[in-house]
């Protein structure tokens, strides 16, 4: 689908929502993942989440 954005987030290891960190959006999730890699968002206290979204659609609770 060509309508699909990636939202990456840092979290806590545990991913909850009130321990997010916003990194950016991206239109590929490989692309995504890489920037996550580069940036060393993995570690033994946090992580990576990527929230596939689909665009121009609302969404309550992301």
């Amino acid at each position: 689908m060509d309508n699909l954005i990636f939202i990456l987030f840092e979290t806590d290891i545990y991913k909850t929502k009130s321990s997010r960190i916003f990194k950016g959006v991206f239109t590929d999730k490989e692309i995504a993942e890489d920037f996550a890699n580069e940036n060393k968002i993995e570690s033994t206290i946090s992580c990576a989440e990527i929230i596939e979204i689909e665009a121009d659609t609302f969404y309550n609770n992301i």
